[in-house]
């Protein structure tokens, strides 16, 4: 069985479609779907039950606290991380378990955006290359159990780049694999903040983390530069 977990902080508009593309493109799999929920004040929670997720409240509110959190109570031999916002391929489960039964222990798949700006169309092609400066959290991931336990999990103190951080970890447990068909992420961030004045700050963010800048640097420049921001 394939466990699917997903933070979540104030997701309403977002988890219930979420949830019903999970089941759509699942095919006929037993999957077991968590939401682990941030402390919502919108009705997330209420949302995601309603669509039939088993909803867990994680103590500490941060992705990285919330996905160990439901990989602790995963059921699944497999686990898959996908972000509250993003969309999965149609049979999203065959392809992870085809790419497992052929020696892969830790995957995810390429990108595209709800949007079709030239600029995130251009963006998006690049995550088709296996290199680690180019995975991020939206492109979902997914991992064999034992591998992301004998990981340690995502560090909790990372509050941004904890799905970079990982990944240099699982590629040396096993194979890494990146899948050809994608996930859909909403471009509502590049929306709100310019497309290009968007991308400049993960730029900035993804520089300043691989200088050596603090978490409580890197979190003060989010803060400041992204509007309607979660953390």
């Amino acid at each position: 069985m394939l466990s699917i977990i997903v933070p979540t902080y104030n997701e309403v508009d977002q988890i219930g479609q979420t949830i019903r593309h999970i089941r759509s493109a699942s095919g006929q799999h037993a999957l077991e779907i968590l939401v682990v929920d941030g402390g919502s004040a919108d009705g997330t929670a209420l949302i995601a039950e309603q669509h039939g997720a088993t909803v867990v409240n994680s103590e500490r509110k941060g992705r990285a606290a919330q996905m160990n959190k439901g990989a602790s109570l995963a059921q699944g031999e497999l686990l898959y991380f996908l972000h509250a916002d993003s969309i999965p391929p149609q049979g999203f489960i065959d392809q992870i378990l085809t790419a497992y039964q052929q020696g892969a222990r830790s995957g995810c798949f390429r990108l595209a955006f709800d949007d079709p700006h030239w600029f995130l169309k251009a963006n998006a092609w690049f995550t088709r290359f296996n290199i680690n400066g180019l995975r991020f959290g939206d492109q979902s991931l997914f991992v064999a159990k034992e591998v992301f336990a004998q990981s340690g999990g995502f560090r909790e103190d990372l509050v941004v780049m904890e799905d970079q951080e990982i990944i240099h970890r699982l590629k040396k447990l096993g194979t890494f694999r990146v899948l050809p068909d994608v996930v859909i992420t909403s471009a509502r961030k590049y929306r709100e903040n310019g497309v290009f004045r968007m991308q400049g700050i993960f730029y900035l963010i993804w520089s300043l983390y691989y200088l050596g800048y603090s978490q409580q640097q890197l979190v003060k420049v989010y803060k400041k530069l992204i509007r309607k921001h979660k953390l």
